[in-house]
């Protein structure tokens, strides 16, 4: 089956127009922005332009309207030609969804009409020292005041968080109920006591603004807080499936980018006197990367395809195309490397680029073992035990 039967016509011309976009606006300064260590605000604009922000999100607040799918080829797209740097899906299918859903008429068109257009970009901040995927373990508090919150806490690994206007901030508002007492704010970065720390050097994504957040007694008045007290964890774990396919998406698009690189080198390298293509073991080595690639494609689709569809909850598709698709584009890219040999881990070279930038997508949304958790779990749902 062609990419032409998977989508409609609209899909298709959308990765096309996504593709030239990528080529023009992203390709030729991202090695630039990698240096400086976050992109620059421009390309948000031209991306909110380009209606490439919160394409999911109603027409009445600036989004475009359209399914899962768009989110999926959008993502794809970016991470194919190694574009790290774009905070978009963050941006795009966690942050929106939760003002959207979940936030008063006041905080969406406060806010998601500025982000549909890129002139206000959006963070979330759940991760801490001490508590990556379990929230229940964060330590930021947000305590009533009168008709405010007093935020105090700190936050890590925050992508978006240097260039951010706005963030999404999980805090604790009753810290003894476990997690019944968390919460979500929307804080604006203007409000006083918020600051941005230092930009932190990764492995990979060098062009991803990540930094640490810091609330000191941050007063945030109790119509930023979306849902109800204490509803954050569930709040929370409402987008997450969404963002995980698109997680998914982006390490498809990483293993996709690495195949391309592999096939180029083997038609071209020599070993032993014949070109590497010509040997079984490479083909072999092909085939098992277009198979996991191809199997890849199937869950993040389906994922996105049975959110579109049906709505609601798509916890154990989305967990299985994350898991699946980042594990298997760490092999695939592993194999790319290998298939280029010496010059495979040559700092710049494309695949050892690929190589450090999918490691952290088998960490952040839930690392690999955390998906497999919820997967097992969903499993069993559907089995009769006592």
């Amino acid at each position: 089956m062609t990419e032409r039967q998977l989508f409609s016509e609209d899909h298709v011309l959308f990765r096309d127009s996504v593709r030239r976009f990528m080529d023009a606006e992203v390709a030729p300064f991202h090695a630039a922005w990698e240096e400086q260590g976050y992109v620059d605000r421009k390309v948000w604009l031209q991306a909110g332009a380009a209606g490439y922000l919160c394409p999911t999100m109603p027409e009445e607040y600036g989004g475009s309207g359209v399914d899962i799918l768009y989110s999926t080829i959008l993502t794809e797209e970016t991470a194919r030609i190694g574009a790290s740097g774009l905070g978009f899906g963050l941006h795009s299918e966690i942050v929106a969804p939760y003002i959207l859903h979940h936030g008063s008429d006041y905080l969406k068109t406060k806010y998601l009409p500025a982000m549909a257009s890129g002139e206000m970009i959006a963070a979330i901040a759940m991760t801490e020292p001490a508590a990556g995927s379990d929230l229940q373990g964060v330590k930021t508090t947000a305590l009533k005041d009168g008709d405010a919150y007093i935020l105090n806490g700190s936050k890590t690994f925050i992508t978006n968080g240097w260039h951010c206007d706005l963030v999404i901030v999980v805090a604790k508002t009753d810290p003894n109920a476990g997690s019944k007492g968390i919460s979500l704010l929307v804080v604006d970065t203007t409000m006083a006591g918020f600051t941005k720390g230092k930009r932190l050097h990764k492995m990979g994504m060098g062009a991803q603004d990540t930094c640490e957040l810091f609330f000191d007694n941050v007063r945030v008045p109790a119509a930023n807080l979306l849902g109800q007290p204490g509803d954050g964890f569930k709040v929370a774990m409402s987008v997450l499936d969404v963002f995980r396919t698109t997680v998914g998406a982006a390490a498809l698009g990483f293993a996709r980018r690495a195949l391309d690189e592999a096939l180029a080198r083997i038609f071209k390298r020599k070993v032993f006197g014949s070109k590497l293509a010509d040997y079984q073991l490479t083909q072999a080595k092909i085939a098992e990367m277009a198979v996991a690639i191809d199997a890849s494609a199937l869950l993040i689709y389906r994922s996105a395809w049975t959110k579109d569809v049906k709505g609601g909850r798509v916890t154990r598709e989305a967990s299985m195309a994350k898991q699946f698709a980042t594990d298997q584009a760490q092999v695939v890219i592993d194999e790319a490397v290998q298939l280029w040999g010496g010059l495979g881990v040559v700092s710049g070279v494309t695949v050892e680029k690929l190589y450090r930038e999918i490691r952290a997508l088998r960490i952040y949304e839930g690392t690999s073992e955390v998906q497999k958790l919820v997967i097992a779990s969903k499993v069993f749902e559907g089995y009769p035990h006592d």
